[in-house]
């Protein structure tokens, strides 16, 4: 394991690192940016969650000021895997507490915003009561939005990603093979 001289601490990178090479979906050759940034100073990494209701028909998502309808996430804070990262991030910003699936769904790379350098993102994905009560944070609005919603949203290449993979695991949880 590299000595990293900024950036996430030793026990979040080497969960980030697991979790990046056990997600099911890899965008943005992440895991060869990885490899590379462990050879000097890394940023913070982000972890994020694709929550389906139990139908698998709506997506939860947040109502962010700058990068408008995207899945609850946020920066893994020091000491912190991405994995808990997700599931406080989720909490926070929806009132919903639950854990997630134990296999990343994806693993990408991304400026969250255009000033900003690239970071590793982990993309986690859980199911959901959707009956239960949203309480979004000040200012950044929780809800439900059906899967085939084309919401805006500063990744919309996430769209029929996410959509894919609600569908495969929609798949997975009844057994069909459609």
């Amino acid at each position: 394991m590299p000595v990293i001289r900024s950036g996430p601490d030793q026990h979040t990178l080497r969960a980030a690192i697991i979790d990046a090479h056990r997600a099911e979906a890899e965008f943005d050759d992440a895991r060869a940016w990885l490899e590379t940034a462990l050879t000097g100073p890394m940023d913070p990494i982000a972890a994020e969650v694709w929550a389906f209701d139990e139908a698998f028909e709506h997506v939860l998502l947040v109502n962010h000021r700058f990068r408008g309808w995207v899945p609850p996430g946020g920066t893994v804070e020091p000491g912190e895997t991405p994995r808990d990262a997700a599931c406080r991030e989720l909490f926070e910003e929806t009132g919903i507490l639950t854990g997630v699936l134990e296999v990343p769904a994806a693993v990408t790379v991304r400026s969250y915003r255009s000033d900003w350098t690239p970071t590793l993102g982990l993309s986690y994905a859980a199911v959901v009561d959707g009956s239960l009560p949203l309480t979004g944070e000040s200012h950044q609005p929780v809800a439900w939005i059906p899967l085939d919603h084309d919401r805006q949203g500063a990744f919309p290449q996430d769209r029929p990603t996410i959509r894919a993979y609600a569908r495969q695991l929609s798949r997975t949880r009844t057994g069909s093979a459609d």
